[in-house]
C-alpha cells in the first residue's frame, strides 16, 4: 500500500489525528477572541472621553503635587500673554 492510499483510508474515518486537529483549532478560535477582545477593550478605553479627561485631570494633578515651578511659570507666561493681548487691544481703538 502505497502513503497516498494509507492517508486516503485514513481520513476516511475520524480519528484521534482529526480531534486534535479539532482541539487546536478551536484553541486558535479561542486566542483569537480574546486577542480581540482585549482589542476593543483597549480601543473603548481610548475613545471613551471623559475617562481620559479624568486620566489626563490625575497626570496634571500629581505633577503639580511633585512639582508646582513648571505649573507657576506656565501661568505667569499666560497671564503675560493675555495682558499683551489686551493692552494691544486697547491701543487699537
Amino acid at each position: 500500500m502505497s502513503d497516498s492510499t494509507a492517508k486516503n483510508n485514513s481520513s476516511d474515518k475520524p480519528g484521534k489525528a482529526d480531534k486534535a486537529d479539532g482541539s487546536e483549532i478551536q484553541a486558535h478560535i479561542d486566542r483569537t477572541r480574546a486577542e480581540l477582545a482585549a482589542t476593543l477593550n483597549e480601543l473603548e478605553d481610548k475613545l471613551n472621553v471623559p475617562k481620559q479627561l479624568g486620566i489626563a485631570g490625575h497626570r496634571a494633578k500629581s505633577s503639580f503635587s511633585r512639582d508646582p515651578l513648571p505649573w507657576v511659570a506656565g501661568a505667569g507666561v499666560a497671564a503675560l500673554a493675555l495682558v499683551g493681548v489686551v493692552a494691544a487691544t486697547v491701543r487699537s481703538r
